[in-house]
């Protein structure tokens, strides 16, 4: 089985942003040296908690230090950005790293209402973008390819490159959590990514259904998909969850509308009192989630790709830390990501 790591950029209490993106850094490299596949960022906006921002300026960096793994996008929100720029970043990301990037693309804001209309800008873009979701991944796709796109006017017909001269271009995902992103990636004949840490919802659903209705393409002759899965791992199972915990709290609280902080030292979160609707979210999250010592957290791991038949996994390393940490560390997730690639690669 191959594994890959999905990461938000995570922001503790005792971090700035700078801090915690020298611990992705880490983390990064403790996968690239253990062999994992694909180390993909996400795109989150205005959340305490999150510094994964921008996706592209953070593959730049994380590409140049570390030496085979992918790194690519969990994925750039579409709906957010012109596509002529998402293909351009892309692309160049391709020239500088070639056969190492991935470009993953999501329709969901990964915003708030108010960030995503600053995000679209003064130029009147807004929900009819989401309408036009396919519309705007087959322009990226034409983009960064060497033919680029031609676009009529008036006596010429003008052609858009995201480079002068393209020599390979990104692997294009499509990811989602409904079957609509099912939908549409088998209609386009894309790779499907299935989010199944944010909910635990309707996956074997979303999965049969892309498989069902693929349709091979020149991008991808066959149905090609693996799902991501929240983990903590440790020594021992207590110590994982521990470490799990704040992530959990956090997630309830913004399912539960509470307002957001950055994510809980281990010793602040065992003191915390949820009200008992969000204590189930607790419970739940950390019931969905891969957790325990390495043995247990692999055949954990094994059993999830057997249930949804991949040959592929991609976790999210959730570890806090307890108090003392270095503030530019991530223990946890580096366990995490070490003691699972120990196990499974």
């Amino acid at each position: 089985m191959k594994l890959s790591v999905l990461d938000l950029v995570p922001l503790r209490s005792d971090q700035s942003t700078g801090d915690a993106l020298a611990a992705s850094t880490a983390v990064a490299q403790a996968a690239d040296r253990a062999g994992y596949t694909r180390y993909w960022i996400a795109e989150h906006h205005n959340m305490p908690a999150v510094a994964a921002t921008s996706p592209p300026v953070i593959i730049a960096h994380l590409a140049s230090r570390t030496s085979s793994i992918r790194v690519g996008s969990g994925g750039v929100m579409l709906p957010n950005h012109a596509p002529l720029a998402v293909a351009e970043q892309f692309a160049l990301l391709e020239a500088m790293h070639p056969g190492r990037i991935d470009l993953g693309i999501g329709r969901a804001p990964g915003s708030d209402p108010v960030t995503s209309m600053a995000l679209r800008g003064p130029a009147g873009r807004d929900d009819t973008d989401v309408q036009r979701f396919p519309q705007y991944l087959e322009d990226v796709v034409a983009l960064m390819g060497a033919d680029g796109v031609r676009v009529p006017v008036p006596r010429q017909e003008y052609v858009l490159r995201a480079t002068p001269a393209a020599r390979t271009e990104p692997a294009l995902w499509l990811l989602g959590s409904s079957l609509y992103s099912a939908r549409l990636a088998a209609a386009q004949g894309l790779p499907y990514v299935f989010a199944h840490h944010f909910s635990g919802q309707g996956t074997a659903e979303a999965l049969a259904t892309y498989r069902r209705e693929f349709v091979p393409s020149a991008r991808c002759a066959a149905p090609t998909t693996f799902l991501t899965v929240n983990a903590s791992v440790a020594p021992t199972h207590a110590d994982a969850v521990a470490a799990a915990l704040p992530q959990m709290q956090l997630m309830a609280r913004l399912l539960g509308g509470l307002p957001l902080r950055a994510i809980d030292l281990v010793e602040d979160a065992a003191e915390v009192e949820l009200p008992p609707r969000l204590q189930e979210l607790v419970e739940a999250g950390l019931a969905r989630a891969v957790l325990g010592a390495p043995d247990d957290a692999a055949d954990q791991l094994r059993r999830l790709a057997e249930q949804f038949e991949v040959d592929e996994v991609m976790v999210n390393p959730i570890g806090s830390a307890p108090r003392g940490t270095d503030a530019d560390t991530a223990p946890a997730r580096v366990a995490t990501v070490e003691l699972l690639g120990a196990a499974l690669l």
